[in-house]
């Protein structure tokens, strides 16, 4: 999502730039702003689930440790 977001924003703004029509260069860098937000939202989600996943191993292995007493 977030990449698509970007290059639609950057055709937007070269568009703009070339027809001189600062409304829509505006507008292509606050949509290349929203797909880089989008992608960095994206790149967390996934860093936090990767933390989830180590937590619950960790987890596993105090609990097997426990176990085995």
């Amino acid at each position: 999502m977030g990449l698509m977001e970007t290059a639609k924003g950057k055709a937007k703004e070269a568009a703009g730039a070339v027809t001189d029509n600062d409304a829509l260069r505006t507008e292509g860098q606050a949509q290349a702003d929203k797909g880089r937000e989008e992608l960095k939202e994206t790149e967390a989600r996934a860093k936090a689930k990767a933390h989830e996943e180590k937590a619950a191993m960790h987890e596993k292995k105090q609990e097997l440790a426990e176990d085995s007493k």
